[in-house]
């Protein structure tokens, strides 16, 4: 080959006849084509993918934007472009310009949460932290609003680099979704779908401004910090058990098989006094809930007593009898004194008895 042949090979060579993107990386949101001293001459072909996008850029200014499909590069394809230059020769010799390529495909599986609680006003609760984690998809929907708010002009951008960003733009406008809303929060525990909605309204305007589209939003858990869950588990608790009488009295009779077979917790006897010492403080505790229950009825009235008659007038006083009362009550007292209760079976023996004459048990 001669030389005038092979210098003409090197300069065309020089000239960019296709340009496109095939080599994908995952992960890469823009790409920048290799230009250097190479220009892209007349009639060029673009090839722009499936979920990619193309742009021209000119001296740091956005131009012509292309979605999937094949393209002839002149002044009728790359009309802003052409302006820009102000050819007047119509684009017969080559020029130089940056091309970018976007990826546009969906960006699914990205998690979201709250490092820290996220303070709400509750209806039911109050001021409330509130903790939660979900999933999340987007795309880039604006490639040159994307290019200018958030890639730049370098040679590539990753997801790992504006997948934070997104993130804290969630978890930041979390809150105002929940004041708007004003569902309670046992509410939102039961409705994640209706929750993540609320959610995704509030967030699209936002990555809308950033030339992102937020495909799905997703609430996979709605939780309380660990002393406050205590709280609501203690709550719902007291809601399941209802009447409290009945409760008593249930777990009264579920103990006696227990006590029964405890040979050391004092027999019958003492499962007696476990027993009435439980119903009573549950009479207690449902008379503590329910108010009008502490009141006594009201009693009919009574009609006052006949007076006793009068003795006649000389008739000297009788005596009281209360010497007898006394006496009796006198006596009643020393009986009790002088008894006390077997320790194991409970019957009423002698102060003075060393073994009770039912059982047989040493007395103390």
């Amino acid at each position: 080959m001669a030389l005038g042949d092979q210098i003409r090979s090197f300069i065309k060579k020089q000239f960019i006849d296709v340009i496109q993107w095939t080599d994908q990386e995952e992960g890469v949101l823009t790409y920048r084509y290799p230009m250097q001293d190479m220009e892209i001459q007349n009639g060029a072909k673009l090839t722009v993918r499936e979920s990619q996008a193309a742009m021209f850029v000119n001296e740091g200014r956005c131009a012509d934007i292309f979605g999937p499909g094949l393209y002839t590069l002149n002044t009728q394809t790359l009309p802003v472009l052409t302006n820009l230059m102000n050819w007047d020769k119509l684009f017969q010799s080559p020029f130089k310009s940056d091309v970018y390529f976007f990826s546009t495909r969906q960006q699914i599986g990205q998690r979201w949460g709250t490092a820290q609680p996220v303070t709400i006003r509750d209806k039911d609760f109050g001021a409330v932290r509130l903790r939660g984690y979900g999933v999340y998809s987007w795309h880039i929907e604006n490639p040159k609003l994307f290019l200018t708010k958030v890639s730049g002009f370098g040679e590539r951008y990753t997801l790992a680099e504006v997948e934070p960003q997104l993130r804290q733009i969630i978890v930041s406008h979390i809150s105002d979704a929940f004041a708007e809303s004003g569902v309670p929060f046992l509410d939102m525990a039961a409705n994640y779908i209706e929750v993540g909605e609320r959610i995704k309204a509030t967030v699209t305007p936002v990555f809308a401004e950033l030339g992102v589209m937020l495909d799905q939003f997703a609430v996979e858990n709605l939780s309380l910090p660990e002393e406050l869950q205590k709280f609501l588990d203690t709550r719902v608790g007291m809601n399941m058990i209802g009447n409290m009488q009945q409760y008593t009295q249930f777990q009264a009779a579920q103990s006696l098989p227990i006590a029964a077979a405890n040979e050391g917790g004092g027999g019958l006897a003492g499962l007696g006094v476990g027993l009435g010492a439980g119903v009573g403080l549950g009479q207690v505790f449902a008379q503590s809930l329910n108010p009008q229950a502490q009141q006594p009825p009201p009693q009919p009235p009574q009609a006052p007593p006949p007076a006793a008659p009068q003795p006649p007038a000389g008739t000297p006083p009788a005596a009281p009898p209360a010497a007898p009362v006394a006496a009796g009550a006198a006596a009643g007292a020393a009986a009790g004194a002088a008894m006390k209760f077997c320790m194991e079976c409970g019957q009423q023996i002698p102060r003075a008895a060393k073994f009770c004459p039912e059982c047989g048990k040493p007395q103390a």
